[in-house]
């Protein structure tokens, strides 16, 4: 019976093909075609797709690529910046990391993390007209409203380091009297004002907290010192009081160098070479490398040592030639104003600690006459005196001669 059936099906099977007309069959045939066609488009169309992919993962590789390449440029260009402000700066423009335009650099000196303040401070000050823009712009990032003159200071000068060029640092004070009084419209008169009580509080901030100093200046002193500088009207008392006791009771902060190393401070010095030095207890000399960089003279025990030993910052010092009955060819280090004083340096013990130096001098011995004078002349090329008192005092005139005139 099951033979029977399955004969039965063979011969209908035999039967329903024997019964397609020509016309089924050709069209069974372009269907077969078609088929084969549609699982080539198939294939290629898959092979198409594994192709699309890994270009996508080599362009996203090569995205990577150029994104870690950016950001090592960037960092390179930083370091760039911190060992010379124009050189770096020009590097990151020409890179495509920065552009060239007073609110982005503006920008990108006041929020960029790692940059050097010392050179934020010497790009800013200097007079080309973009350079002018970029410190209005810069200054514009701070907001001073509805604080006190002291309040606007420790922001401003957090920011940056100030330069020791006088012409730099009027330019910038300049700038911060301005963006001050425009977002404190009653407080002064005039810009001249804010930027005279600017300078004597930061020359208030010298006298009561530089050890150097023996007569700090009194409340009475500092208001007595800032009479007629209001358009020639004195500034309310209280003001002048709330300004003494804030810095009395909190001096200013330095801001730290963002370069994580001092590297960059020595990579092109004005001199450097091996000195004797006469220590500050132990009156031994010891020979030291000596470089001299930045207004400071730094020492070293070898030429190999990363961390100077000692810094001795030549800010208002005078250096001299002096007579040794051992060492012929000696110069020393002192401060004119408070002889007697300890001259305020630093120095790295053996254990790592930085502590205060104990000189009221430095003596330094150099092999030759010609090289103690090499040495002299070059620290006195390096040695700043404190702009403060004579940009004020041009300011002052400046506002007497005014209200003299009206």
């Amino acid at each position: 019976m099951g033979s029977q059936r399955k004969d039965s099906f063979l011969w209908g099977k035999k039967e329903v093909s024997g019964d397609l007309t020509p016309m089924e069959e050709k069209q069974i045939q372009v269907l077969k075609i078609h088929k084969n066609d549609l699982l080539d488009d198939i294939q290629k169309l898959k092979m198409e797709i594994e192709t699309v992919m890994e270009e996508i993962e080599n362009f996203e590789s090569d995205e990577e690529n150029k994104h870690i390449i950016k950001s090592k440029q960037f960092l390179c260009g930083k370091k760039k910046f911190n060992m010379d402000p124009k050189k770096g700066m020009q590097y990151l423009v020409d890179n495509g990391l920065l552009e060239w335009e007073p609110q982005a650099v503006a920008e990108f000196l006041y929020k960029e993390e790692g940059l050097n303040k010392t050179a934020i401070g010497d790009f800013l000050g200097e007079r080309e007209d973009v350079h002018l823009q970029i410190l209005r712009a810069f200054v514009e990032l701070h907001e001073f409203s509805d604080l006190n003159l002291v309040q606007a200071l420790r922001q401003f000068l957090w920011s940056f380091r100030l330069p020791g060029e006088a012409q730099k640092i009027d330019r910038m004070m300049e700038a911060f009297a301005s963006r001050y009084c425009s977002c404190n419209a009653d407080v002064f008169q005039s810009t001249d004002t804010c930027y005279i009580l600017s300078f004597a509080i930061i020359m208030l901030n010298t006298s009561l907290h530089n050890p150097c100093v023996k007569e700090k200046t009194t409340l009475e002193r500092f208001i007595s010192m800032n009479r007629g500088i209001n358009n020639g009207g004195d500034l309310p008392s209280e003001l002048l009081t709330k300004l003494y006791e804030s810095i009395r009771s909190e001096p200013f902060k330095i801001p730290e160098d963002d370069g994580n190393d001092l590297t960059h401070t020595f990579f092109n010095p004005d001199r450097e070479g091996w000195l004797l030095k006469l220590g500050g207890r132990v009156k031994t000399w010891k020979r030291r490398w000596f470089i001299l960089t930045d207004n400071c003279l730094y020492y070293f025990k070898y030429t190999t040592d990363k961390e100077p030993r000692g810094i001795i910052p030549l800010e208002n010092l005078c250096v001299a030639e002096v007579m040794e009955p051992h060492k012929p060819y000696c110069l020393e280090l002192y401060n004119p104003i408070c002889k007697g004083q300890k001259i305020k340096a630093c120095k790295t013990e053996r254990d790592g600690r930085v502590v205060e130096g104990q000189h009221q001098s430095y003596k330094i011995s150099a092999s030759t006459g010609e090289e103690r004078d090499d040495w002299m002349k070059s620290i006195r090329a390096s040695i700043t005196k404190d702009p403060f008192y004579d940009l004020v005092s041009v300011r002052k005139r400046k506002v007497i001669n005014h209200v003299s005139q009206d």
